[in-house]
């Protein structure tokens, strides 16, 4: 299983789910430019000693990113507030790639439109939309609870 985020705003929330895809052993890939250097020291904060034992891939763009989509072949899931599928009805599968976006604006149309599913997390009506890692977090669960990935 790997997790993708779309030019991250929060090194925070990066750290965060870098930390979780450290403990869950899914790989991270980071798609840029993010709104913050994407260094180690950017991540130290929320990912502590755990960014030693993730794998992550940085990507120069979204470009450079659809690039090593097709030539690994793993079908690109986005989570998104616009996205009419629950993630709860949806079939995931080992190769899939979660896709995260930016904390302040989520994905541009082209992305959107690249994805081959675009799902949400179900919230009350009239509030707008959860953390992105505690999306994440919940995206991952259910994708490797699914798929059985320990």
């Amino acid at each position: 299983m790997r997790i993708a985020l779309f030019e991250p705003d929060i090194p925070q929330n990066a750290g965060t789910i870098l930390r979780l895809a450290a403990c869950l052993g899914a790989e991270a890939h980071i798609i840029e430019p993010a709104g913050f250097p994407v260094t180690d020291r950017a991540f130290r904060r929320a990912g502590m000693d755990y960014l030693d034992q993730v794998s992550i891939q940085r990507h120069a763009s979204w470009d450079d990113f659809e690039t090593w989509r097709r030539r690994d072949g793993g079908r690109l899931v986005l989570f998104t507030t616009r996205g009419s599928d629950s993630y709860l009805n949806h079939a995931f599968r080992g190769d899939d790639v979660l896709l995260f976006g930016r904390e302040s604006a989520g994905v541009p149309d082209a992305v959107h439109a690249a994805a081959d599913a675009r799902l949400v997390i179900p919230i009350r009506p009239g509030l707008r939309s959860l953390n992105v890692a505690m999306a994440c977090a919940m995206a991952l669960g259910e994708a490797m609870r699914q798929t059985r990935v320990a």
